[in-house]
């Protein structure tokens, strides 16, 4: 089974790739998403998370304060770290569970903000890497997002710059504003499936 990891700053369009190899029959695991029901669903990690950044982070109904989680891990790097060491293993664990459920695919996509940063692209087969330029990125978080350039700005300091992510590439797609991507992405899929796993 290969597993093609699909990375990238943030507003890079991983999803927007992601949703085309969706249309190619192959399965996608989205660990950003994955993380964010795990921070909510899984008991023990969500004990974990109240030991180590208070009882209220939670609401009385259950639900993650995520905005007050960012700004603790966005302002202290050993918070984010141990953030991470608590719900990594249990996204990991969950990858797993995905790959045995899709054991038939030809490969799977794990998208994944932190692929590198994290460590976990050594568990993967192909990267790609998602490219576009600073500008752009910032234009579409602060439109998805609702935040400040400021605040877009602060979570990509928090993460490798392209540069450095394109340095474990095995494949780079371009996905600035007016770049056509799906012919990229059938290019690359072509070439997965021609190579030996």
């Amino acid at each position: 089974m290969i597993k093609v990891g699909v990375t990238g700053g943030i507003g890079s369009g991983k999803s927007m790739v992601c949703k085309i190899f969706e249309t190619l029959q192959i399965p996608v695991f989205y660990a950003d998403l994955v993380a964010k029901e795990i921070a909510v669903n899984d008991l023990q990690v969500v004990e974990q998370i109240k030991q180590n950044f208070g009882k209220n982070i939670y609401t009385s109904q259950g639900e993650l304060n995520r905005k007050i989680l960012s700004e603790i891990v966005f302002n202290s790097e050993s918070k984010l770290q141990l953030l991470n060491q608590i719900i990594h293993p249990a996204v990991a664990k969950a990858f797993n569970n995905f790959e045995n459920k899709n054991n038939n695919a030809p490969y799977i996509v794990k998208e994944a903000a932190i692929l590198i940063e994290s460590g976990a692209y050594k568990n993967i087969d192909k990267i790609i890497v998602i490219t576009a330029p600073l500008k752009q990125r910032i234009e579409r978080v602060m439109k998805r997002d609702g935040v400040l350039e400021q605040d877009v700005l602060q979570r990509i300091s928090k993460q490798f710059p392209e540069e450095k992510l394109i340095q474990f590439a095995h494949f780079v797609v371009n996905n600035k504003d007016g770049a056509m991507l799906l012919p990229q992405i059938i290019e690359i899929h072509r070439l997965i499936l021609n190579e030996p796993s």
